[in-house]
């Protein structure tokens, strides 16, 4: 089971979209897919038709009220083939604040979803825009961290902040972690966006991809219709640019695994 985790600390940059458009994709493919919504607001769980029922989100895997619920019990299908999830819920929001300084609460996800390893090919993890108990959760468990950036000069600056707390993490893991930088929102038409992405490419070199995901109103029309890209034929220039991230990303992943130097959790 190959876990990757889509995190940035600014919010709107594409997180939510990122993860069910890649989740969908790996879907239609073929491959049995599980999205964690590890974000309070739900955006991810609304966005595919799942919303925690009897209180069963991600906040149960925690066991605040004493009784931890093991993940099998929380994941929901949703009506696509394949594409299944495991929602969030208002209350997770007060997990910081109740967890307080208990320990081993960093490695909660990770122990959970590796009971569902036989399950699952993918786990997709759209994150917090918060550095707190649910993003390091998220970042403990990934193999690999995917990080949407918009092509803009304020989000150069939230990227800043999400590079120095991986660096933090990383140390706490005690082995870094494999990430990409994906440029959003492109809009070739506009100076601020060229400048922004060559920015981008000078700064972080390799760490960007070549995969730059543009401007496209029907990824809107296809959040708001509850459809993921993967099934929205209309959203052909988003639906292109992230087959072609995809693409990408498991070639990465390919070579990373051919040369021995993906984790022992990838060959799982």
């Amino acid at each position: 089971m190959r876990i990757w985790a889509i995190a940035n600390q600014k919010g709107g940059v594409g997180k939510t979209t990122t993860t069910v458009s890649l989740g969908s994709l790996l879907a239609e493919s073929g491959q049995r897919v599980l999205l964690v919504d590890m974000d309070p607001h739900a955006s991810l769980s609304g966005y595919v038709g799942v919303e925690s029922v009897g209180g069963g989100s991600v906040y149960d895997l925690f066991g605040v009220n004493g009784d931890v619920v093991e993940a099998a019990s929380l994941v929901q299908a949703t009506k696509f083939e394949r594409l299944s999830v495991l929602p969030a819920s208002p209350a997770m929001i007060t997990l910081d604040r109740q967890l307080g300084a208990r320990s081993g609460m960093g490695l909660v996800l990770s122990t959970s979803l590796g009971m569902l390893a036989n399950d699952f090919d993918y786990v997709l993890i759209d994150c917090p825009p918060t550095l707190g108990v649910l993003m390091v959760n998220a970042l403990a468990a990934c193999q690999r961290m995917l990080i949407p950036t918009q092509t803009e000069a304020l989000a150069l600056a939230g990227l800043g902040r999400m590079l120095r707390s991986l660096s933090m993490i990383e140390r706490s893991r005690g082995m870094p972690l494999r990430r990409r930088i994906v440029p959003t929102l492109f809009d070739a038409r506009t100076h601020a966006s060229r400048a922004c992405l060559a920015e981008l490419r000078e700064t972080h070199g390799d760490l960007v991809t070549q995969t730059v995901i543009p401007v496209d109103t029907q990824i809107r029309e296809a959040s708001a219709t509850g459809v993921p890209l993967a099934w929205w034929p209309a959203a052909r220039r988003g639906g292109d640019a992230y087959r072609k991230l995809l693409q990408e990303l498991l070639a990465l992943q390919a070579a990373h695994e051919a040369s021995g130097d993906a984790r022992a959790e990838d060959a799982a």
